[in-house]
C-alpha cells in the first residue's frame, strides 16, 4: 500500500504559488502545427467529406456563403480569404431610360430649392425664372417618364410642388394673372388631393386687386373644403373674410364673422378688426363691450417672474441666463408689444366718442385698464390724454395731466416731466423746460429722451459745450436715438466742429436713409468746409427726395451759380421759382440773368412780381422801366418813369431817367424834370452837407450862433441839445433813394401862420431838404412879420422864389412864395 504514497519534498512546503502553470497538455493550442497525430487524423477522413455517394443538401447555411458544390480537398476557409480581391462593381449604364430620368428629377428638386432660397434672401427675379425652369424641366420628366412606364408612376407630388412654387413666384412679382392661371391648373386637377386650399391663395390675390367679390367666394369655397378638425385654418380664412367685407364697407356681415371669431378663438386682430367695425357703426355700447373682450384675450406668454432666479444655484442661473433673451422669449416679446400696440391703439380710437367728452372716455377705458393684466398701460393711457389736450390746443390741461404723474413711480414721472419739458421749451420758457428736465433726467438717468430735453435748454441757453455732454449721455444710453445725434451734430456746427458735426449726420444718415433734415445738414455742412462739389452732390440728393423743396432748389442754383456754370443755376433757380413765386432772392437773380442775356422783355414779368411782393420799393418798379427802356419801348419805359414819379417824387434816379428820355424824343415836359432834379441834387448835397458838419460838431459844446438875435431875445438855446434833437430828426428823414412813408395815417399837421399876411400865401405840404436851422424863435417870429414860436428846417430854392420851412413842433412842411420880397432878402430876414 505504501508504494503508492509519495512524500512532498520538503523544499516545496513553503512554495505557496507552486502548481499554478502546470495544465494538461491536450489544451496546448500552440504545439499542434507541430503535433504530428493531429496533423495525420485533420488529413484522415475524419477532416473531409467521403469522395463518393450523394451528398446532403445545405439548405440551412446557403444564406451564409456555403454551397454544395466546394471543391474537395480544398483547405479549411469559412471566410473566403483563398478567393482574392472582390469583382468590381457594375458600371452604371448612364444612357439608360431610367437614369435620366432620375437626374432629370433630381435636377428639378434643386431649381425648387434654389428657387425657394431666392425668395427668401428677397431676389424675387431670380426665384422667379428658377421657378420657371422647374416647370419647363418638369414638363419635359413627364414626357419621358409616359414613354418608359405606365402613366400611374408619375410624380404627382414633384408636379404638384413646381406648380405651386410657380404661381407663389408669380404672386410675389406681382403677376396676378399668371399667378391665377397656375393656380387654376392646381385646382382643376382631380388628382391632386387638398388643392381647394389654394382657393384661399386666390382669394388673397383677388383681395390685393380689390376684387372685393371675387375674394370673398373664393374665400368661402376654401372654407367650404377645409374639414371642421382644421380649426385654426378656418378661424384665419373667416378673418380674411371680416376684412374683406370691412373693405366693402359691409361692417354688418364684418361684424358677424369677427363675433363669431371671438366666440369660438379670441385674438388680438379679430377682436381690434371688432372695434374698428363697431366704431365705423358708431355703435357706443358695442364699443365698450368689444375693448373689454380685447382686454380679455389671454397672450398665452410667461411671466417676467420665470426669469427671475429664486436661488444663488449657478446652474439654475445659467438656464436662465440662456433662455432669458432666445427665441421664445423674443416671440413672447413681441406678442405682448403687440397686444399693447392694439390696446392703446383701441383706447385712442374709442375714447373721444364712447362718452360725452374725449376726458371722460379716456377716464373709462383707463379704469378698464387698471382691471386687466395690462395694468403698466393705465399710465400710458393718460399721457396720451394729455397729448391729445395738446392737439386740442389745450396746454392748460395738458400741463395739468402731466403734472399729475410728479407723485407716481419713476418711470411714468421721468415721461411725463419729459413731455413736460418739452412743452415749455416750445413755449419759450426756458427756466420751467429746465426743471422739469431735471426732474425726468432724476427720475429716470438712462431715459434718452429726457437727457436730449435737457441738452435743449442748455443749448438755447449758448453753452454747446454742455448740451453736447447730455447728448452724448442720450447716446450712451440708446445708440438709436436720432434726435440726440442729429442735435450733437447740431451742435457742433456752432462750435465750428464741422468734420465732428459731418461724422455725425453721417451716421445719421445711416439709419434714416431719406431724411430731407439730415440731406440737407450734410450739404450745408460740406458747403462752410467749402466743398461745393460735395455739397451739390448731397443737395441733388436732397432734391430727389423732395422735389419740391423751393429752398433746396434755390441753395443749389445758387452754387451752381458760385461755380459759374449760369445754365445749371439757371434751371435750378428758375424750378425754385415755379414751386415758390415769392421768392424775393430767386425773383431777383432771373431778372438779373434775362438782363445779362439780352432778354429785357423776359425780365419784366419778374421784377412786375417782385414790385407787387414789394411795393415800398422802388428799384423794381425801376428796374421794369428800365427793362422797357433796354428792350427800346421808349413810350412805355417813359409811362412807367412817369408813374413811379408820381409815387415816389422824391426819388432822383427816376428824374434822372425822365430828363433823358424828354430830352431824347424831345418832349416839352423836359424842362419841369430837370428844375425837379436840379433841385433835389442841391437838396441831397446840402442834406449831406449838414450830416457831415452835424458829425463834425457833436459832443462839443456850442455857443449862439454869429449874427443870431439872440441877444435881443434874452434867452439862450442849448446848441447841444439842439444839435441833438436835429441830428435825431436828420435820422429820421427818408433818403432821396429812398421810398417815403408816412409815419402816421392822420393828416400832416399846419404850422400856425396867419392866414392874412401880407405878401404870402400857402403852397402844397413837401419836404425837400435842408439848409439851416433857425433857434432864436422871437427874433424869427419878429423879422418875420410876427409869425408865432416855431423850431423849424429853412430851406431856399433861388430859381423858384421860394423858401420851405419843415416845423418839428407840428411836423408840418410849409411852402411859403415871396411876391414883394427877393428871396436874398427873406434870408437876411432869417438869419440876422
Amino acid at each position: 500500500m505504501m508504494q503508492n504514497v509519495h512524500l512532498a519534498p520538503e523544499t516545496d512546503e513553503d512554495d505557496l504559488y507552486s502548481g499554478y502553470n502546470d495544465y494538461n497538455p491536450t489544451y496546448d493550442t500552440e504545439e499542434l502545427e507541430n503535433d504530428t497525430a493531429f496533423q495525420q487524423a485533420v488529413r484522415t477522413s475524419h477532416g473531409r467529406r467521403p469522395p463518393d455517394g450523394v451528398t446532403r443538401p445545405m439548405t440551412a447555411v446557403r444564406a451564409a456563403g456555403f454551397t454544395k458544390g466546394a471543391l474537395r480537398g480544398s483547405a479549411f476557409d469559412p471566410l473566403g480569404q483563398s478567393w482574392g480581391p472582390a469583382p468590381p462593381l457594375e458600371a452604371r449604364n448612364e444612357d439608360s431610360p431610367e437614369e435620366k430620368i432620375r437626374q432629370l428629377e433630381k435636377k428639378v428638386n434643386e431649381l425648387v430649392e434654389e428657387s425657394c432660397i431666392a425668395n427668401s434672401c428677397g431676389d424675387l427675379k431670380l426665384a422667379l425664372e428658377k421657378a420657371k425652369d422647374a416647370g419647363r424641366k418638369e414638363r419635359v420628366l413627364v414626357r419621358q417618364r409616359e414613354q418608359v412606364t405606365r402613366p400611374e408612376n408619375i410624380n404627382l407630388d414633384l408636379t404638384y410642388s413646381v406648380l405651386f412654387n410657380l404661381a407663389s413666384q408669380y404672386s410675389a412679382n406681382e403677376m396676378y394673372a399668371e399667378a391665377l392661371n397656375t393656380y387654376q391648373v392646381i385646382v382643376k386637377n382631380k388628382m391632386f388631393s387638398n388643392a381647394g386650399r389654394l382657393k384661399v391663395n386666390m382669394g388673397n390675390i383677388y383681395l390685393k386687386q380689390r376684387n372685393y367679390s371675387k375674394a370673398i367666394k373664393f374665400y368661402r369655397m376654401a372654407l367650404d373644403q377645409i374639414p371642421s378638425v382644421h380649426k385654426e385654418m378656418r378661424i384665419k380664412i373667416m378673418q380674411n373674410i371680416g376684412v374683406t367685407f370691412i373693405k366693402t364697407g359691409q361692417y354688418s356681415d364684418a361684424i358677424s364673422s369677427f363675433e363669431h371669431i371671438m366666440s369660438m378663438a379670441p385674438n388680438l386682430k379679430a377682436g381690434f378688426n371688432l372695434i374698428l367695425s363697431y366704431f365705423a357703426i358708431g355703435d357706443r355700447e358695442k364699443m365698450k363691450k368689444s375693448f373689454q373682450k380685447l382686454i380679455a384675450v389671454p397672450l398665452e406668454i410667461d411671466e417676467d417672474d420665470k426669469y427671475i432666479s429664486p436661488s444663488d444655484d449657478p446652474h439654475t442661473n445659467l438656464v436662465i441666463e440662456a433662455i432669458k433673451n432666445d427665441h421664445l422669449r423674443q416671440m413672447e416679446r413681441e406678442r405682448k408689444a403687440m397686444a399693447e400696440k392694439y390696446i392703446m391703439t383701441a383706447a385712442k380710437l374709442i375714447a373721444p366718442v364712447i362718452e360725452t367728452s374725449f376726458a371722460v372716455g379716456y377716464d373709462w377705458c383707463v379704469e378698464v385698464v387698471k382691471a386687466s393684466q395690462y395694468v403698466e398701460l393705465a399710465n400710458d393711457l393718460e399721457i396720451n390724454k394729455a397729448i391729445t389736450y395738446l392737439r386740442q390746443k389745450d396746454f392748460n390741461q395738458a400741463v395739468e395731466t402731466l403734472k399729475m404723474f410728479e407723485k407716481k413711480d419713476s418711470r411714468v414721472k421721468s415721461a411725463a416731466a419729459t413731455n413736460l419739458s418739452f412743452l415749455y421749451y416750445l413755449e419759450n420758457e426756458f427756466a420751467q423746460a429746465s426743471s422739469y428736465a431735471d426732474l425726468a433726467v432724476n427720475s429716470d438717468r438712462y431715459n434718452p429722451s429726457a437727457l436730449t430735453n435737457k441738452g435743449n435748454t442748455v443749448f438755447a441757453n449758448g453753452d454747446y459745450e454742455k448740451a453736447a455732454e447730455f447728448y452724448k449721455e442720450a447716446l450712451r444710453n440708446d445708440c438709436s436715438c436720432t434726435e440726440a445725434l442729429y442735435n450733437i451734430g447740431l451742435t457742433y456746427k456752432k462750435l465750428n466742429r464741422l468734420d465732428e458735426a459731418l461724422d455725425c449726420f453721417l451716421k445719421l444718415h445711416a439709419i434714416l436713409r431719406n431724411s430731407a433734415q439730415v440731406l440737407y445738414q450734410i450739404a450745408n455742412v460740406y458747403e462752410l468746409m467749402e466743398d461745393p462739389s460735395q455739397a451739390m452732390e448731397w443737395l441733388m440728393q436732397l432734391i430727389s427726395v423732395v422735389p419740391t423743396d423751393s429752398r433746396a432748389l434755390s441753395k443749389l442754383g445758387g452754387l451752381y451759380d458760385s461755380e459759374g456754370d449760369k445754365s445749371q443755376a439757371f434751371q435750378y433757380y428758375y424750378e425754385s421759382y415755379r414751386y415758390f413765386p415769392s421768392n424775393i432772392e430767386v425773383i431777383e437773380w432771373l431778372g438779373a440773368y434775362y438782363i445779362d442775356t439780352q432778354f429785357c422783355e423776359k425780365a419784366i414779368q419778374y421784377f412786375e412780381r417782385a414790385s407787387l411782393i414789394q411795393p415800398t420799393q422802388v428799384k423794381w418798379q425801376l428796374m421794369v422801366a428800365s427793362c422797357f427802356r433796354r428792350s427800346g419801348n421808349y413810350q412805355k419805359a417813359l409811362d412807367t418813369y412817369k408813374d413811379i414819379h408820381r409815387k415816389f417824387p422824391e426819388n432822383v434816379e427816376c428824374l434822372r431817367f425822365l430828363v433823358r428820355l424828354c430830352t431824347d424824343i424831345g418832349l416839352k415836359e423836359v424842362q419841369e424834370y430837370a428844375t425837379k432834379l436840379k433841385r433835389l441834387e442841391k437838396m441831397k448835397e446840402i442834406r449831406e452837407q449838414r450830416i457831415k458838419s452835424g458829425r463834425d460838431s457833436s459832443g462839443c459844446p456850442r455857443g449862439r450862433r454869429d449874427g443870431s438875435a439872440g441877444s435881443d431875445s434874452g434867452q439862450n438855446c442849448s446848441a447841444g441839445s439842439k444839435g441833438e434833437r436835429l441830428s435825431a430828426q436828420l435820422r429820421a428823414l427818408p433818403g432821396t433813394d429812398e421810398p417815403y412813408e408816412s409815419s402816421s395815417n392822420k393828416e400832416p399837421g399846419e404850422c400856425p401862420w396867419p392866414v392874412g399876411l401880407p405878401g404870402w400865401r400857402r403852397g402844397r405840404h413837401v419836404l425837400l431838404g435842408v439848409s439851416r436851422s433857425f433857434c432864436n424863435t422871437d427874433k424869427a417870429s419878429r423879422d418875420l412879420g410876427g409869425i408865432p414860436a416855431h423850431f423849424g428846417l429853412l430851406t431856399v430854392d433861388s430859381e423858384s422864389n421860394r423858401f420851405y420851412i419843415c416845423c418839428f413842433s407840428c411836423s408840418s412842411n410849409v411852402t411859403i412864395c415871396s411876391e414883394t420880397q427877393t428871396p436874398s432878402m427873406w434870408i437876411r430876414l432869417a438869419l440876422k
